[in-house]
C-alpha cells in the first residue's frame, strides 16, 4: 500500500496462511482499455524478463519478480539476485541480506553520517518496515546501469531497530519468511525515496534516515541524493521512466511471463503510441471515480489486488476467514474511471471470491482479486494484465512531456 511520504510498496500473500503480509495493498482485474496491450518485447538492450510466480518462498499471489545484478561500486565483483519484486509504487532497490534469509552476501560500501556512523533506513508502509543499512552499489539490469547508487540493504542485525520505527504498529519484514521475496526493485514515478521531506531538520523530517554509533540510533537529515535512489533514473540512457508489460489473463493460472522495459520513447520498442496521460501530484496520485465517489488513486504492481471501497452494494463482502480480500458469492463484473485533468479512462474489471481463487494450490496468477482499501483506490498487478502500463519520472522528458505521470 501507500508509504507515509510518496511511495508505495509491495502486498505478498502466504496463501497458506491465507494472511495479507507486508508494504502494500492491492490490484483488482482490469482488462478493458482503449489501448489495447501489444505483445511483451523480449529482446533489446532495454529489455528486462519479468515472471508473475510464487516467488522464492513458493507463496506468492500476483507477485511479479525479476532479477538484478548488484555491484561493489567501480568493480567485477558482483552478484545476482533473483525473485526480486518489481515495484512500480516505490523507489530504489531494498535487497534482503544472508542474515534475514536473503542471497545477498556482497560487501557493499557502507554510507556513513555526518558524525562518520553507518546510516541506516527505517522505510515505513502501511503493513510493514524494512530495517538495515544504506549501502552503495552499481545495479546492473538488462543492458543497463546505475552506477554508485545508495540502496537498502535489509538486515535484522544492523543496530538496535530505532523505537520509533519498532513501536510503528506494523511488523518488521527483515526476513524471507515475511518479506517473501529477496528483495524490492522500487521502479515508481520518482527519483528517491523520501525527497525534499528527509532532507529537511526539525519536527516535520518524518525519520526514515537514522545515523548509529554504538549508543543508538537518531534521525538525521539525508540529502536528496544521500537517500535510496530509484536506479532507473540514473541509467545513462533510456533513463525516463519504465513499461510494464504483461499479457491478458482471464482466469487464474500457475505463472505469467512478460518484460519490463526501460525508456518512455527512446527506443523503437517504447513508444508511447496512444496510450492516454495520467499527470500525478506531487505524492503519486491522480483520481478514480467509483460509484459516483471520487478516490485517489495510484497504480502499483508491487500490490497483489486491486483495493478499494466497496460498501456491500455489489455483494462484495469481506472473507471471513481473511479481512484483507473480497469474497463475493457470485463474481462481480465493475466499472470505474481514472480520471487526470480532462483525461478519463473507463476501466472495466472483476471480482472473484478469494477463497475460491486459492482453492488451487498450483495457481499463482490472479486477474480477479480485490480486496477493501477504505479511501483510497489502488490499482494494483491485475490492473496490469492485459495493458502496457508507463510510468515516466518526475523531471525526465518524454515524447509527451516530463513526467511524473502513468499511462495506458
Amino acid at each position: 500500500m501507500k508509504v507515509t511520504f510518496t511511495s508505495a510498496l509491495a502486498v505478498g500473500i502466504i496463501i497458506a496462511a491465507m494472511a495479507i503480509f507486508g508494504t502494500g495493498c492491492g490490484g483488482g482485474s482490469a482488462h478493458n482499455n482503449s489501448v489495447p496491450a501489444s505483445a511483451p518485447a523480449t529482446s533489446g538492450s532495454n529489455v528486462q524478463p519479468i515472471t508473475v510466480s510464487s516467488g522464492p518462498e513458493k507463496n506468492y499471489a500476483n507477485g511479479v519478480f525479476t532479477s538484478v545484478t548488484v555491484c561493489v561500486p567501480a568493480s567485477s565483483t558482483c552478484q545476482t539476485i533473483d525473485n526480486v519484486l518489481v515495484d512500480t509504487g516505490s523507489y530504489g532497490l531494498r535487497l534482503l541480506s544472508s542474515a534475514g534469509g536473503g542471497p545477498l552476501t556482497l560487501s557493499l560500501p557502507q554510507q556513513n553520517g555526518p558524525s562518520g556512523s553507518p546510516v541506516g533506513e527505517c522505510a515505513a508502509f502501511v503493513s510493514g518496515f524494512t530495517w538495515g543499512p544504506i549501502r552503495s552499489a552499481d545495479i546492473q539490469i538488462a543492458g543497463e546501469t546505475a552506477s554508485n547508487i545508495p540502496v537498502q540493504v535489509i538486515d535484522p542485525t544492523f543496530s538496535t531497530v530505532p523505537s520509533a520505527c519498532a513501536n510503528s504498529g506494523v511488523p518488521e519484514d527483515d526476513s524471507l519468511q515475511t518479506l517473501a521475496a529477496n528483495g524490492i526493485l522500487g521502479v515508481g514515478p520518482f527519483i528517491s525515496d523520501c525527497g525534499s521531506a528527509c532532507a529537511q531538520t526539525g519536527a516535520l523530517n518524518p525519520g526514515l534516515y537514522y545515523e548509529c554509533p554504538s549508543g543508538g540510533c537518531h534521525v538525521i537529515s539525508e540529502s536528496v541524493s544521500q537517500q535510496v535512489q530509484n536506479p532507473v533514473a540514473s541509467f545513462p540512457t533510456d533513463n525516463n521512466g519504465v513499461i510494464i508489460e504483461l499479457p491478458a489473463v482471464t482466469a487464474p493460472v500457475g505463472n505469467l511471463s512478460g518484460s519490463m522495459i526501460f525508456g518512455i520513447g527512446t527506443q523503437s520498442n517504447n513508444g508511447l503510441g496512444s496510450a492516454q496521460l495520467f499527470s500525478v501530484d506531487s505524492i503519486g496520485e491522480f483520481s478514480t471515480t467509483y460509484k459516483n465517489n471520487s478516490y485517489p488513486a495510484f497504480v502499483d504492481s508491487g500490490s497483489n489486488a486491486v483495493f478499494f471501497l466497496d460498501a456491500s452494494s455489489s455483494g462484495l463482502t469481506v472473507c471471513s476467514d481473511n479481512s484483507g480480500f473480497y469474497c463475493p458469492s457470485a463474481q462481480a463484473n465493475l466499472s470505474a474511471q481514472t480520471i487526470s485533468g480532462s483525461t478519463t479512462a473507463s476501466i472495466n474489471f472483476s471480482v472473484v471470491s478469494a477463497d475460491t481463487l486459492f482453492a488451487t494450490p498450483a495457481n499463482f496468477v490472479f486477474p480477479t482479486l480485490a480486496g477493501p482499501n477504505p479511501g483510497m483506490f489502488d490499482w494494483g498487478l491485475p490492473f496490469f494484465f492485459g495493458r502496457n502500463v508507463f510510468t515516466a519520472i518526475e523531471t525526465k522528458s518524454t515524447p509527451k512531456g516530463a513526467g511524473p505521470f502513468w499511462a495506458y
